[in-house]
């Protein structure tokens, strides 16, 4: 490993000078330091701090790396996965990739100069051979991209059936889909789960089918301009809770009575949905056991202990609100 020693022999300048320019303590040459971020660069130097860690092997320190903070699903995930880590002594970074790449690469690439023990991955940016690469525990969580990194998430496909079956029941004729972003494993699974059920319906099209981008204010928009070509659709399953907010929104602005003209169903579980009125009615994942499962998987990698399972699939539950109509036997 190299030392400051190293950097500063490189780079033609006294050790004191390399301190000042990595802690940017005092005055120096913008050439000079120039010439010393290019050593540091060259040697893969790592700062002492760092060093210490690397010495101890851990630096009790964890990354959960979420796709949107604004969504309230990942606050309640991360609200457990500091609940575990903080039992074992770790202390969790919680970042915000705002689902791209880069912002999620710079992160990684930050947190490892800091000697990070370990990845939870709620985003879908990576490949499986980018995540090989990080050379540290990963555990995937709310998102399935290879069998060989350990996942935790809920039975999606599973749930979607449950919520459109649902409105089946509840006496609705056309009912239509928000999907989440496509290629997203989640938000495929989710829209499989739809077309399971009204796939081979004879009122179906395929433009009942809408991408929200799972946000609220796209998901409001697919709806005004769903119902302006599908004016007799009277049924909407949203891939998720946020989405569902936006239909309702959008249903409400054009004067549909909900539940009596329309039933709306979203996923997730998130405490928000009872806020809304009506209150919605959601499938519900176990968040906060998802959490839970994946910080305690990952530490068990971190402590190089084998896992009993890799794969984690967990039931949902279908809530029932104000966003759909209750039978006359129903409490």
């Amino acid at each position: 490993m190299a030392t400051i020693k190293d950097v500063s022999r490189l780079a033609g300048v006294s050790v004191a000078t390399v301190s000042r320019v990595l802690n940017q303590n005092g005055y120096v040459h913008e050439d000079t330091e120039k010439k010393v971020l290019n050593a540091i660069r060259e040697l893969n130097y790592i700062p002492n701090d760092v060093a210490r860690s690397l010495t101890k092997k851990s630096a009790k320190m964890l990354a959960l790396i979420v796709p949107d903070i604004t969504n309230p699903f990942f606050n309640e995930l991360a609200r457990a996965v500091e609940k575990v880590t903080q039992l074992y002594g770790y202390a969790t970074i919680l970042c915000n990739s705002d689902d791209t790449p880069a912002n999620e690469k710079q992160y990684i690439h930050a947190l490892k100069q800091k000697y990070i023990d370990g990845f939870i991955l709620a985003t879908n940016t990576l490949s499986p051979e980018e995540i090989q690469q990080l050379d540290v525990p990963v555990v995937m969580l709310d998102r399935t991209i290879s069998s060989t990194i350990p996942t935790v998430a809920s039975d999606n496909r599973e749930g979607a059936r449950m919520a459109v079956q649902f409105l089946l029941n509840q006496g609705c004729r056309t009912i239509a889909h928000i999907r989440g972003p496509l290629e997203l494993s989640i938000a495929d699974e989710r829209c499989q789960g739809y077309l399971d059920e009204v796939g081979q319906a004879d009122w179906f099209q395929p433009d009942l089918i809408v991408n929200g981008d799972f946000n609220l204010h796209h998901a409001a928009d697919a709806i005004h301009e769903l119902l302006d070509r599908h004016p007799d659709i009277d049924g909407i399953f949203a891939g998720n809770d946020i989405m569902a907010m936006g239909a309702l929104r959008a249903v409400q602005e054009r004067g549909v009575a909900v539940p009596d003209a329309m039933q709306i169903v979203g996923y997730d579980g998130i405490t928000l949905g009872g806020m809304v009125y009506p209150e919605l009615t959601t499938v519900a994942q176990p968040i906060y056991e998802m959490g839970l499962l994946a910080a305690r998987m990952l530490i068990k990698l971190i402590e190089k202990k084998t896992l009993d399972v890799m794969h984690y699939k967990l039931d949902v539950e279908l809530v029932q609100r104000g966003t759909t109509r209750r039978s006359a036997n129903q409490p």
